[in-house]
């Protein structure tokens, strides 16, 4: 059954129409991500489904009892002292809103109320409110972030939306609130259309993928993986097109430019014909490049480039951090990650010597250059164009040596002159943190400080942020709540687990789940916090077996040897990685990503079987 259908919508901001004769037909139960670039039209597009803003043409058309909420990006202020019964109540208009907090309040109401049973209606926003775990009289100045996204979601499924709109429902969230909303989406009936850049949400929850490009708005009725690979033959066949039509195009612009006698024998139906190729070629809107990010690297740092020992730190009395240790070495690459108000930003503050700590030692190596990503405190100045906020205000700005004008600088991260002198307040969410990340790689660094650096960005910029993380020789340390960055990038991953009490192991998210999975049965194989070497792990050294057969023995006694050549291997994979004219290669650069994918998989193994095989041998 359709709900919504669009119909020829067109809607243009400026020279450039964000849609251009769309169309879209949504069906009851469908659950789909709306993938694009950054300023392509995503959350515009859940504007006009919301009917907040109208179209310049066409027609929206709802079926009969098609009812839609949307969850915004926005959250409630700090200052915000309305209830949470309140906040979930404003799903509502603004007259029934009223009736049902004067029912919490009061326990009855004396205004009336039309097409709704208030009573039932109070019941039910309870419910909701007790099944996304919060209290109905709870004030939302009091909740955390996530706890005021989940606030805001009780207000969207209040009025028993058959259609609910997401506008990256992720953002802000830690990770196990990002795995509760991914559960709960996928329990409720409502259809649901929602844009992310969290690729295990869409992986999880669509069924049908819409890509916004170039104002056409294209259905893949396929999972996430499989219109990866559709879209990129389509694109393929696309260039070809375009290769072949330039050619025939010019082929009749040398004709039409011949003699005098040719004009006087010229055809004129080949002279229509050749206006209509203008026509169309003059309306072919070209494909946004891909951003092409550099970091800047003067020098290497030292060897060891932080190192905590024994460190603890309160909190207006709360244990944030109690005995850890820890040593960062260069080319490390390092997530921490836990819940909201667990102390990620303070242990990032220790690490850097920004706070000090009430016990233990925190020290620095040598030679580092440190650039720090921070949403909240990189701000951007309203009042200047996008350009000036990278320059500041000059003409040229130097990149790895190289003197580059400001607009090739913007370009290569995806501004065009027009959108680089625009006001930053003409720029999508995306556009911000791309020009957060341009603003800091204009500045060179063999340490990276990213602070939730994916929020907002389309998924094929964040996808190229990983590979240049990858190839980067530097050191990075990373809070992020997004699973398959933190998978794809991580050499190892800090997880504050509450009270205190801090753990360290080798890879990424999914590595961490492993072996939290494998302590419920064993002591946790956490990483040594006394390592001394890039994979953030002590280096193996085999040990007298006690109980061990023959066999396994002689595994446990040939796994050091085997860790130091695939340590070996991967500095050669990373050397390979650093090497810029990779990149201008895909069939290569895919190749050596492939090499160090496999590496960082066999190494990950070699360290877990090796500490199995230990504690075997050794046990405790």
């Amino acid at each position: 059954m359709a709900l919504i259908r669009l119909r020829g919508i067109s809607l243009a901001f400026g020279p450039d129409k964000l849609l251009d004769d769309a169309e879209l037909v949504i069906e009851q139960g469908e659950r789909i991500a709306v993938l694009g670039r950054n300023g392509q039209g995503k959350s515009t597009l859940l504007k006009l489904l919301d009917g907040e803003i109208e179209p310049d043409e066409g027609e929206i058309v709802l079926s009969d009892g098609a009812k839609i909420a949307r969850l915004q990006q926005e959250v409630p202020s700090g200052d915000d002292d309305r209830t949470v019964f309140e906040v979930a109540a404003s799903g509502y208009d603004d007259h029934t809103a009223k009736a049902l907090q004067q029912i919490e309040a009061d326990g009855y109401t004396d205004l009336e109320v039309e097409g709704t049973d208030v009573w039932r209606a109070s019941a039910d926003i309870k419910s909701i409110i007790s099944k996304l775990h919060l209290e109905p009289e709870a004030k939302v100045a009091s909740l955390s972030g996530g706890q005021k996204r989940r606030a805001m979601l009780a207000r969207a499924l209040a009025a028993e939306p058959t259609v609910l709109l997401m506008d990256e429902p992720t953002n802000h969230l830690d990770i196990d609130s990002v795995i509760w909303l991914e559960e709960f989406l996928g329990k409720i009936t409502a259809t649901l259309v929602f844009v992310t850049h969290d690729r295990k949400l869409i992986k999880s929850l669509a069924n049908r993928i819409v890509d916004i490009d170039r104002g056409t708005l294209t259905s893949w009725n396929h999972p996430y993986d499989k219109f990866l690979e559709l879209r990129a033959d389509a694109l393929a066949a696309a260039e070809t097109h375009d290769k072949l039509f330039d050619k025939k195009l010019k082929q009749e612009e040398t004709w039409i430019r011949q003699g005098i006698k040719a004009r006087r024998t010229r055809n004129e139906g080949r002279v229509r014909a050749l206006k209509k190729l203008r026509d169309e070629r003059s309306q072919r809107r070209a494909k946004t490049g891909n951003a092409d990010i550099n970091i800047q690297t003067d020098n290497k740092s030292g060897k060891i480039v932080f190192k905590l020992e024994k460190v603890s730190h309160n909190l207006s009395g709360k244990q944030l951090i109690s005995n850890f240790s820890t040593t960062v070495m260069r080319g490390d690459k390092i997530a921490i990650i836990g819940p909201n108000g667990s102390g990620k930003t303070t242990l990032l503050k220790v690490i850097l010597g920004e706070l000090e700590p009430d016990e233990g030692a925190s020290t620095h190596g040598t030679n580092l250059d440190i650039a720090y990503f921070d949403q909240l405190r990189a701000k951007l100045d309203e009042k200047k164009s996008a350009a000036d906020n990278v320059s500041e205000g000059a003409d040229f700005i130097e990149v790895n040596g190289e003197r580059k004008h400001i607009m090739g600088y913007m370009q290569d991260f995806l501004f065009d002159p027009e959108r680089a002198r625009a006001p930053i307040t003409k720029l999508s969410g995306g556009e911000r943190n791309r020009l957060l990340l341009a603003k800091l790689f204009t500045r060179p660094a063999n340490v990276l400080v990213l602070d939730e650096p994916t929020n907002d960005l389309d998924v094929e910029t964040l996808e190229l942020l990983e590979y240049t993380l990858l190839s980067f020789t530097g050191t990075v340390l990373m809070v992020s709540h997004d699973r398959e960055f933190i998978d794809n990038i991580a050499t190892s991953t800090i997880v504050l687990e509450g009270n205190g009490k801090l753990a360290e192991y080798v890879g990424g998210y999914s590595d961490y789940l492993s072996y939290a999975a494998a302590s419920s049965k064993k002591s946790k194989p956490a990483k040594d916090s006394n390592k001394t070497n890039t994979k953030s792990q002590a280096k193996p050294t085999a040990t007298k077996a006690v109980k061990l057969s023959y066999k396994i023995q002689r595994e446990l006694d040939e796994l050091p040897a085997k860790i130091e050549a695939l340590e070996e291997q991967k500095t050669e994979i990373e050397e390979k990685l650093a090497d810029p004219t990779v990149f201008k290669d895909l069939e290569k650069m895919q190749s050596v990503q492939s090499e160090y994918t496999e590496n960082a998989t066999a190494l990950t193994n070699a360290y877990a079987r090796w500490e199995e095989l230990e504690s075997q041998a050794n046990p405790e």
